[in-house]
């Protein structure tokens, strides 16, 4: 079984609180974009499982992929073995949701290959016990987050194209992110306005980001010298993006940061049907 593993970005990202457990709450709105990795499955007759990665420091047990796929096997009692191939091409610890993206691959790409037979519910129910952002891409297209982002409800499609990633190569931890990030006082919380994303589109964390990482706010502020319309920090980080009207612009834009020695890749958000049709089958 072959799947493709989409990437997101967040149009918008507030942070409203703390959570009893220790998370933070929030609410954004996350889009589903047509970078994606593909991830071979294939049965075998012995009993274990085996990641083989593009990027051999993912291949250990830790890998989210691993875990749910040893947490299927053993819950369902799975007597078979499986091997995983997985392609790298989302880049790791970029706020794109590459990781999210490919554990939730594997909760229905299993579902399908093992005959497990899980409802919408129980998937998202393992999908939010191993992580926040995989149950959006469980549903894809664009969707809001909320809670720690695990509670995913589906919005009307947001169709933007000529967005440009560029991602500086740093890894920020989220929780690093999340703990330099001031709260909004009452009343001050911002809010999205998907019939006008473009102009409302907004990350709390954002500010934080940039204070402790100059490297992203002159990357965030030559996006917008080379004229996006928005220039923006995706999640986390560290990866930004840049939507464009004007093509030359985003091109000329993409080869300044490329002989930085910085990844660029142009994408577009991708329709919830668009997604869906990839799902293994």
């Amino acid at each position: 079984m072959l799947a493709a593993s989409y990437a997101k970005i967040n149009l918008f990202l507030e942070v409203l609180g703390h959570l009893p457990n220790g998370y933070h709450q929030v609410n954004t709105v996350l889009c589903s974009i047509d970078l994606f990795d593909s991830v071979k499955y294939a049965l075998t007759k012995r009993s274990t499982l085996k990641l083989l990665c593009s990027m051999p420091e993912l291949n250990g047990a830790d890998n989210l992929v691993c875990r749910i796929a040893s947490y299927l096997k053993e819950m369902y009692q799975i007597p078979s073995g499986l091997d995983i191939e997985l392609q790298k091409r989302i880049p790791v610890a970029a706020g794109l949701g590459g990781g999210s993206s490919n554990a939730a691959t594997t909760v229905i790409a299993l579902n399908k290959l093992w005959h497990l037979d899980l409802s919408e519910d129980k998937m998202h129910e393992i999908a939010a016990s191993f992580g926040s952002d995989i149950n959006f891409f469980l549903v894809g297209g664009t969707a809001l987050g909320e809670n720690r982002g695990e509670r995913i409800s589906s919005m009307s499609d947001i169709l933007i194209k000529n967005i440009l990633l560029v991602n500086p190569g740093i890894a920020i931890a989220a929780g690093k992110a999340y703990g330099a990030t001031e709260l909004p006082a009452p009343g001050e919380t911002r809010q999205f306005d998907p019939q006008n994303p473009l102009a409302t589109m907004f990350n709390r964390l954002e500010p934080a980001v940039r204070r402790l990482y100059p490297q992203v706010d002159r990357l965030l502020q030559e996006i917008v010298a080379y004229g996006a319309v928005v220039s923006m920090l995706s999640g986390s980080g560290s990866t930004c993006f840049g939507i464009f009207d004007d093509e030359r612009g985003m091109t000329e834009c993409q080869s300044h940061f490329e002989k930085m020695g910085y990844y660029t890749h142009i994408t577009r958000t991708i329709s919830r049907s668009e997604y869906q049709a990839c799902f293994p089958s």
